[in-house]
């Protein structure tokens, strides 16, 4: 028996709490003044979030009620990658956030990379977008998942299946 206990580095986002803020966040724009009578909306799409305002003020004021709506959700930011405002018919602006879910394979090799330098006797494997840490002492594990949570990869990083 090699390992005896692992578990598993992913980086996932609960799409049913970034639909409950997005509902949030277009019940607070239609209630607030400054919004009253823009243009100003956030969609939930199939993999990404759509923006669109007036203006840049305006789509900047619609990104800071979305992310605080996000984080009051415990949505992790790092999972949001923001694309260029674009200029959009009647003079309106849109953006387009890409919500990110799994690890990327260069993100993954930089874990793989801490935890070879951890000194410890752990494996660690990429499978498909998560990574495998396995070894035979929990304490190696414990100390394995320290250091990940100490770094940042510019992911959200969960834990799951410890064993």
């Amino acid at each position: 028996m090699a390992a005896d206990h692992s578990f598993d580095v992913v980086s996932k986002l609960d799409l049913q709490e970034v639909k409950n803020a997005v509902d949030q966040a277009m019940k607070e724009i239609g209630q607030r003044f400054d919004f009253k009578g823009s243009a100003s909306r956030v969609a939930l799409e199939a993999d990404h979030l759509a923006l669109a305002s007036d203006d840049e003020a305006k789509l900047q004021a619609v990104v800071r009620v979305l992310e605080e709506r996000l984080v009051k959700r415990g949505v992790a930011l790092k999972a949001l990658d923001y694309g260029p405002v674009e200029p959009a018919a009647g003079g309106t602006v849109r953006q387009r956030v890409a919500l990110a879910q799994g690890i990327p394979t260069d993100k993954a090799r930089e874990i793989v990379k801490t935890i070879k330098g951890l000194k410890t006797k752990v494996q660690a494997a990429i499978q498909g977008d998560s990574v495998r840490v396995s070894g035979k002492k929990l304490d190696d594990l414990q100390a394995a998942i320290a250091a990940l949570k100490a770094g940042d990869y510019g992911v959200p990083l969960q834990f799951e299946n410890y064993r």
